[in-house]
């Protein structure tokens, strides 16, 4: 009966697998067809007539390079910012009374249930109003505070000693020299995990560049992506299909080099 229940979790996770990668399958073997067939056979995972031509064809039509480091590079300050945010915030919360410290965290806890259509607009009027349309910074400013990243940090903190912390603060250490040279080099392999998890985000983001960015030569991934799917520019399947599938390359190689930090993270997560 225990090999037999054994027996349906492997297949149970084996469908979730399947349900999970054959999108990504279908993507890049769409890639990889011309267009009358990516119409005609759209779900046939092997391409009756193979070619590179859709990826030959990207690089002639835009400035691919240009476009990954624009999206490599918002990416890269909005994760910075949040991991700095993210850890002095989580630092002062966990080692530092204050008055009112916990009705400030449960205001910081609560803006993770606001939609982000509601500060959308208002956020937009702000970046306007200090002429950062249209630039990186714009773009990154917003998204410099996280609340998710606080309260990650505030769970990896919970396994240092608070009286390792205090010991250190009676014999005059200071608090910068505390996290510079205590708990961020506890914590590396969280905030490797948490950042490298905040910046695969970063490099999907869409919504919020499309009302900053208007400048093509300004433009990431997923804004170059609109082109190939939208009503002004066209629909041409198998060209956005070779987009998207470059723009998995650099958070698949992110996610590979630090798979061990991110598993070890999320699995010490739910352990004491």
């Amino acid at each position: 009966m225990n090999k037999f229940r054994e027996g349906g979790w492997h297949i149970l996770l084996l469908l979730i697998c399947l349900v999970l990668l054959l999108p990504v399958v279908f993507m890049i073997s769409n890639s990889f067809k011309t267009l009358q067939d990516s119409y005609h056979s759209m779900l046939q995972i092997i391409p009756l007539h193979p070619t590179f031509s859709n990826y030959t064809t990207l690089g002639r039509q835009i400035d691919l390079l240009r476009l990954i480091w624009n999206t490599f590079f918002m990416a890269a300050i909005v994760t910075l910012g949040k991991l700095i945010t993210g850890l002095f915030a989580a630092y002062a919360f966990k080692y530092f009374s204050f008055k009112g410290k916990k009705w400030i965290y449960l205001i910081f806890v609560s803006t993770i249930f606001v939609p982000f259509t509601v500060i959308m607009i208002p956020n937009y009027l702000v970046i306007s109003k200090i002429n950062l349309l249209n630039t990186a910074p714009g773009v990154a400013l917003p998204q410099m505070c996280d609340a998710t990243g606080i309260m990650l940090f505030l769970k990896a903190m919970d396994k240092i000693p608070k009286s390792l912390i205090e010991s250190l603060k009676i014999d005059g250490i200071s608090s910068h020299m505390i996290l510079k040279d205590i708990i961020i080099p506890i914590l590396r392999p969280s905030i490797i995990s948490i950042g490298a998890i905040f910046f695969i985000n970063s490099w999907n983001e869409y919504v919020w560049p499309t009302l900053i960015l208007k400048d093509k030569s300004s433009f990431t991934l997923p804004l170059a992506l609109q082109n190939y799917i939208s009503s002004e520019g066209g629909t041409n399947f198998p060209l956005a299909m070779a987009l998207s599938t470059i723009m998995i390359i650099v958070p698949l190689f992110i996610y590979l080099i630090f798979q061990r930090y991110i598993l070890n993270s999320i699995s010490n997560s739910g352990l004491k």
